[in-house]
């Protein structure tokens, strides 16, 4: 496996389209499911597949029920994948796996499935590598009937740049060179992959599918699943800044222009920058479709930020977008090879945190801030999540992270209006101090404290939950 401080990452490896709730231990699982059965078909072995087993270890054992790792893996080996399929359809499939004990891999070969015998939750087994580790095995018999194991662990966790980043300093050294800003950086590595039309594209659809997640959270109302019984808010909270005015939106720039007449005094922004981060973890909770932004239990503070800036600030334009979206990513990437992006490894720092950082540069950037007091906004952005423990409640990612990410959003947009007030230079501490901090800080932090539901709120809430 590559070090991920040398691994070269695309725009495209830190925003993901995906589905909620977890991107470690749901969307890796899915797709360490669908990279098996791809791994089967190359050694031609799919077709001859008897029985599958999975484990899950460590993390992903222990909170694996309540982030639908279970859900994820069966998922994945039926072929389904989380960009393209109709969310309505997942909770169907799954119980007619349950019910009939029947699994069709690739959504054609057809085996026995046990999910209470032949899905194995090892809480007490941690593999060395990381804490969100999971293994398939295949049963395979050939042709003289030999009975044939095939055994892949995977975990939820090149190619030369012109611009190769590891560090804020590197990303600040090219952002001189060029004359530019760091999306200007960020760009032209991007077109080592793609073109410039296609990174347009591609990084509007994220634009737009982080859009109609929030769309989709202001509409939906209820329980989230799970057993907590928590009340969905943001549509509440969306009536409300309406004024009862209709509901009705004749498309999403419709709406969007509606919210931007809304007003812009600070009550309003506020609570409209907590409805939107709101809206998408609520989404992320009840397995909609989110982005990855850096992982989905933070899926909602880039969302939430990035709708500021296209609804309350001066002249937003798609090309402003397209650069929010490239400046954070970089940031998420700087923090991936420093430190982590993984609860499981560092704790709630290294999700809410991160993305808080991700957004306040990003912002910074388009409100006219320097390459300079990007990095500024995102270290103080980051420097005020250090030590936040991941202990979500029941193992659902909904208590307390829903809320969370309302607070790393608008964290997020006072970073960045502090960065624009700031001089760079007289700055005591660097975005690397504060990684190289995080980090430190992350293998201190106590195991229970990361992801496993076994301390902080997670234990102390009166509150009956299913196992997980």
């Amino acid at each position: 496996m590559q070090n991920p401080n040398e691994e070269p990452l695309s725009v495209f490896d830190m925003l993901k389209i995906g589905v909620g709730p977890s991107s470690s231990h749901t969307m890796g699982p899915w797709r360490a499911g669908q990279r098996f059965l791809i791994q089967l078909q190359q050694h031609y072995l799919l077709e001859n597949v008897q029985k599958v087993e999975i484990y899950l270890y460590g993390s992903l054992a222990k909170t694996g029920k309540g982030h639908g790792t279970d859900i994820a893996v069966l998922l994945g080996l039926s072929g389904e994948d989380p960009v393209t399929m109709d969310t309505e359809t997942i909770t169907p499939k799954i119980n007619f796996i349950k019910e009939n004990n029947i699994l069709l891999l690739e959504n054609k070969k057809q085996i026995n499935f046990s999910y209470n015998e032949d899905l194995f939750f090892c809480h007490q087994t941690t593999l060395p590598f990381h804490p969100n580790g999971l293994e398939f095995i295949a049963y395979i018999f050939d042709k003289n009937n030999t009975e044939i194991k095939f055994a892949q662990t995977y975990y939820s966790v090149g190619i030369n740049l012109p611009y190769p980043i590891r560090t804020a300093k590197d990303a600040l050294e090219w952002a001189k060179k060029i004359n530019g800003n760091i999306s200007d950086v960020v760009w032209e590595n991007e077109k080592t992959w793609n073109t410039n039309e296609d990174i347009s594209k591609k990084i509007l659809k994220i634009w737009e599918t982080m859009r109609d997640c929030i769309y989709r959270g202001v509409q939906a109302s209820g329980e989230l699943p799970g057993g907590l019984k928590v009340v969905r808010r943001a549509n509440k909270m969306h009536k409300a800044l309406l004024e009862n005015r209709p509901n009705t939106f004749e498309d999403k720039a419709d709406w969007i222009n509606t919210i931007k007449k809304d007003g812009t005094s600070f009550s309003k922004i506020l609570r409209w920058v907590s409805c939107f981060a709101l809206a998408v973890n609520e989404e992320n909770a009840a397995f909609g479709r989110v982005v990855t932004a850096p992982t989905n239990g933070a899926a909602g503070v880039i969302p939430a930020v990035l709708m500021y800036y296209v609804c309350f600030t001066e002249n937003p334009t798609e090309e402003g977008i397209i650069r929010f979206l490239m400046t954070a990513s970089e940031i998420g990437c700087i923090f991936k090879k420093g430190a982590t992006i993984s609860a499981a490894m560092g704790g709630c720092q290294a999700e809410i945190g991160v993305s808080s950082a991700m957004a306040a540069g990003a912002l910074t950037e388009r409100l006219g801030g320097t390459p300079e007091q990007v990095m500024t906004a995102a270290e103080i952005a980051m420097e005020h999540h250090l030590g936040l423990t991941c202990d979500p409640v029941g193992g659902l990612v909904q208590i307390p992270c829903i809320e969370r990410n309302s607070m790393g959003a608008m964290k997020a947009i006072t970073a960045t209006h502090l960065a624009l007030e700031t001089n760079p230079e007289q700055a005591k501490i660097s975005l690397d101090t504060v990684v190289k901090t995080m980090w430190q800080t992350a293998l201190d932090m106590n195991t229970k404290y990361k992801e496993t539901a076994e301390g902080g709120l997670a234990v102390n809430i009166p509150i009956s939950v299913p196992e997980c």
